[in-house]
């Protein structure tokens, strides 16, 4: 196995790799708000790719016999004009997709991953890295505790009417 930057050969995989992830997040959504859209797989890897890069960002690859098995995606946090006044707004990468295929899970490609991530979050002079992990998804609390990242903040959500 070998980690890559993004190539387009592999753009089928990426979405491939998309679509298991968010099958899994609607598999374990307790409140039923995640769905899969018909375009999804058409749409939702370009536009995770223009944000990469349009930020400043790197997009990843686990291969293993020229097939994409894990991707990790990340950029440049940017902010807004005021965040400076009750934030010291620290250069920041944010990690905005991790995905490794269920066939092949804890074998360390995930830790791969996030390991050339940082690395290039530290080549670019990024002080922290943040990333949103979905509530409900255990095992991806646990890897990143793992790894040393911990709770901020939290979004709390209510459901309110029928």
């Amino acid at each position: 196995m070998k980690i890559v930057e993004y190539e387009e050969k592999y753009l089928e995989d990426i979405r491939d790799l998309l679509i298991e992830l968010e099958e899994y997040i609607i598999s374990i959504d307790e409140d039923e708000l995640d769905q899969l859209h018909p375009e999804y797989r058409e749409k939702m890897a370009l536009l995770d790719l223009e944000e990469v890069y349009n930020y400043n960002g790197k997009c990843y690859l686990a291969i293993e016999d020229d097939k994409a098995i894990g991707l990790i995606m990340g950029c440049i946090t940017t902010y807004n004009k005021f965040d400076y006044l009750d934030y010291k707004c620290p250069k920041r990468g944010e990690i905005t997709e991790l995905i490794v295929t269920s066939k092949i899970r804890s074998k360390g490609v995930g830790q791969q991953l996030i390991n050339k991530m940082e690395e290039y979050f530290k080549s670019v002079g990024c002080e922290y890295i943040i990333v949103d992990v979905f509530a409900y998804n255990e095992i991806g609390i646990n890897f990143y505790n793992k790894k040393g990242y911990h709770s901020r903040m939290e979004t709390m959500i209510k459901k309110i009417g029928d």
